[in-house]
């Protein structure tokens, strides 16, 4: 008989927006949902946070430092004075209000909202291939599941069940529709798989499609002033998620040569030219691509034993 993995209710659940300020849709879907007071009905307690209100006046990325990678455990426990930058005030101000990290107070389940300038879809990233919860919810809304397992330690995750709900193409500092339809959906259907688990449903197991990050890849540059001397080539831009393989073209230098792959596997790209991720010296990341399996999964005490 197929084992059933038992898990506590969802019953504390934040929805962020504004952990970056100019990636805007995450920004007004939380406005939305400050408008609409809860009235105590609701089967699940919502938290609607604006994680960075200063960046998202500003309509920048961040005031001084990235936030989202402020939530160290050496970041959070460190002394904080009126010259600290803002994002280390302000996570230490986010863990107490939904934390204290990892711990028993802490939310049952972060939603932490982002746009970026590649062509992602919508997708979700978490931090480990054992998250029943996160995988129910990558199955249910059938959207491809990235395990990022660089910055696991860092991002805004005060909860050992945190997701990102990461969606694309946006320009940053732009609203555009489409994208902003797809993340209120993408948040509705995720508060309806909650409240079917919190009500007794059985979720039946299955298999899904995970991209586990590899490595990032930068632009060329020049060796003396560091300045990027190539674009991501147009035969892989807007590519997010499809196979790239050895000797397939990666950049088109500005001189006019072409620069190709020189992996000895295949991997998937994502994050192709992310508009915030020059700075980090990052033109795209790969992934490889594996299936786990989930088992079926049911809201603890209401098993029938």
């Amino acid at each position: 008989e197929e084992p059933v993995v038992a898990m506590p209710t969802v019953s504390r659940v934040a929805v962020c927006g504004g952990t970056h300020g100019n990636e805007l849709a995450g920004i007004y879907l939380v406005r939305e949902m400050l408008k609409k007071r809860a009235d105590g009905t609701e089967p699940v307690s919502v938290v609607t946070v604006m994680s960075n209100p200063r960046a998202a006046q500003l309509c920048v990325r961040y005031v001084e430092t990235d936030l989202n990678r402020c939530f160290t455990r050496a970041a959070l426990s460190a002394p904080v004075s009126e010259t600290s930058p803002y994002e280390m005030i302000r996570s230490q101000e986010l863990n107490a209000l939904l934390g204290p990290k990892a711990s028993a107070q802490a939310v049952d389940l972060l939603c932490d909202l982002h746009n970026t300038t590649a062509n992602t879809g919508l997708c979700l990233i978490t931090y480990s291939d054992r998250d029943w919860i996160c995988l129910h919810i990558c199955k249910h809304l059938q959207f491809p599941y990235m395990l990022d397992i660089c910055y696991a330690k860092a991002y805004l995750c005060p909860t050992s069940v945190s997701i990102s709900m990461e969606i694309g193409p946006q320009p940053h500092g732009v609203v555009r529709s489409v994208i902003f339809s797809a993340m209120q959906e993408g948040v509705q259907l995720m508060m309806d798989w909650i409240c079917q688990f919190n009500s007794g449903t059985l979720f039946e197991g299955g298999w899904v499609d995970v991209y586990t990050m590899v490595k990032n890849i930068d632009y060329p540059r020049d060796s003396e002033t560091h300045v990027i001397t190539a674009a991501v080539h147009p035969n892989l831009q807007d590519r997010d998620f499809c196979l790239l393989h050895p000797g397939d073209p990666m950049f088109l230098c500005f001189s006019g040569e072409t620069l190709r792959y020189r992996g000895k596997e295949a991997l998937y790209p994502f994050f192709i030219n992310e508009g915030a991720y020059y700075e980090k010296g990052v033109a795209l990341s790969l992934a490889r691509k594996r299936r786990v399996q989930i088992p079926s999964q049911h809201t603890l005490g209401l098993l029938d034993y």
